[in-house]
């Protein structure tokens, strides 16, 4: 529901606001808005009016927000960034339905970008609009009706559906290794590349190798995409999924460090709000997604 409409403000005012709150001035906002300072204060004193609330102070001539106002033009830049997404997406798909994804770097780009084509052709009325994110994710502050989320099924109010396992394999430059085969406790020995978000990832995988392994030490990376790229460039050895690696083994700028078979690390899932379940475009999505990950469970690893 719609709030009375004298307690909803006028867009030019909650530019204003959220101007000055980003830049400290008004000067600053009157600068970056194509404004005079005085319009900048005119519309500051006519949002105070229709709020009720003291939402500047000014000393010596000089305009501040007060605690209100500052909290009241973090809510604004919230809500105008999502305005502005909305009528971007608008204008960009105004024939047809479109469904806004949010995705991990690497999965985004190694796995589902390739098969999108798929989905296109398909569902041509269909647009897919992308975001990335890394984790954790909050559906409260990004504007998307799903998101791509890998780990645990620990997100509060929202549905699942799972995708597939990650797998993955030890992939270095191959000036690294030379010719030979290395085995599993070799790269005790190598420079290990490792992620923030998954910081035991190399324990568990000597794990699995019956090789003890503990306090392991290395670069560490944000972004896989980031690490894939410091081992292309010969700086260590990255556990990499194999849908990541093999391109590049492909292209010949890794290759794989050791014959052992890819290990499952954990799970990736399809997540959107329970508000959104039934939407035409995610129902169209979800069935074409599973349809794509369940073959890649059933391929080669």
């Amino acid at each position: 529901m719609i709030a009375p409409r004298r307690l909803l403000p006028s867009v030019p005012s909650l530019l204003a606001l959220e101007a000055v709150d980003r830049l400290g001035s008004a000067s600053a906002a009157a600068e970056d808005l194509s404004l005079t300072q005085s319009a900048i204060s005119r519309q500051l004193k006519q949002l105070e009016e229709q709020m009720e609330v003291e939402l500047i102070s000014r000393d010596q001539m000089r305009l501040r927000l007060t605690p209100a106002g500052s909290e009241f033009a973090r809510e604004a830049r919230f809500l105008l960034s999502r305005l502005a997404q909305a009528s971007v997406k608008l204008r960009a798909n105004r024939a047809g339905t479109s469904l806004d994804l949010s995705i991990l770097p690497s999965f985004g780009l190694g796995w589902l970008a390739p098969r999108l084509r798929d989905f296109a052709r398909l569902h041509p009325d269909i647009t897919v609009n992308l975001q990335t994110h890394t984790l954790p994710f909050d559906f409260g502050t990004r504007a998307a009706q799903a998101a791509i989320h890998y780990g645990k099924r620990d997100w509060p109010d929202v549905e699942y559906v799972r995708l597939m396992s990650e797998r993955v394999r030890p992939v270095c430059a191959p000036s690294l290794i030379g010719e030979g085969v290395l085995q599993s406790a070799d790269l005790l020995g190598m420079p290990l590349l490792h992620l923030q978000d998954h910081p035991d990832r190399w324990e568990r995988w000597f794990a699995h190798q019956g090789v003890q392994a503990k306090d392991l030490q290395g670069m560490l990376f944000d972004q896989s995409v980031t690490m894939t790229q410091a081992a292309v460039h010969g700086l260590g050895v990255a556990l990499l999924s194999t849908f990541q690696a093999q391109e590049e083994v492909d292209r010949g700028r890794l290759c794989y460090a050791t014959q052992d078979a890819a290990v499952a690390m954990g799970d990736y899932f399809l997540v959107w709000p329970r508000a959104e379940t039934g939407q035409q475009s995610l129902t169209a999505f979800r069935t074409w997604l599973v349809s794509q990950a369940l073959q890649e469970e059933e391929g080669p690893g």
